[in-house]
């Protein structure tokens, strides 16, 4: 496996700038890429971000991917499974944690208070 992440010691974050929504989501989530690169056509890399949740902010469908999943709640509240118009699913705090393989359908997500999330996402070794 190629992994496409540079050394990179211990550093401080810029929390003000490089901040995008990622395609597919709402505005009130953000992304912020710490390291590395997925290509989803051609089932390569890894990736580690920071995504956050303004508060109130919610997705309206699930989703799949075809790449690994690990997501570690750092702050807020996320809820997992709540309906098209935001309502219902399950609330997760802070420090609380998933693996998703590939294929798994989650979703969709909200936060009413804000979040941020700490996410790697990578593909199976060739």
């Amino acid at each position: 496996m190629v992994v496409n992440k540079a050394h990179r010691e211990f550093h401080a974050l810029d929390m003000s700038s490089g901040w995008e929504t990622p395609e597919g989501y709402p505005p009130g989530v953000q992304q912020k890429i710490l390291s590395g690169a997925l290509d989803e056509k051609q089932g390569s890399g890894t990736r580690t971000r920071l995504l956050r949740f303004a508060p109130g902010t919610y997705t309206t469908a699930p989703v799949w991917h075809n790449y690994w999943e690990e997501v570690f709640v750092l702050s807020g509240e996320f809820i997992v499974g709540n309906d098209e118009n935001g309502q219902g699913g399950e609330k997760f705090p802070a420090n609380t944690y998933c693996c998703r393989p590939p294929l798994v359908v989650h979703g969709p997500f909200k936060s009413e208070t804000g979040c941020m999330l700490y996410e790697i996402h990578y593909f199976d070794p060739a």
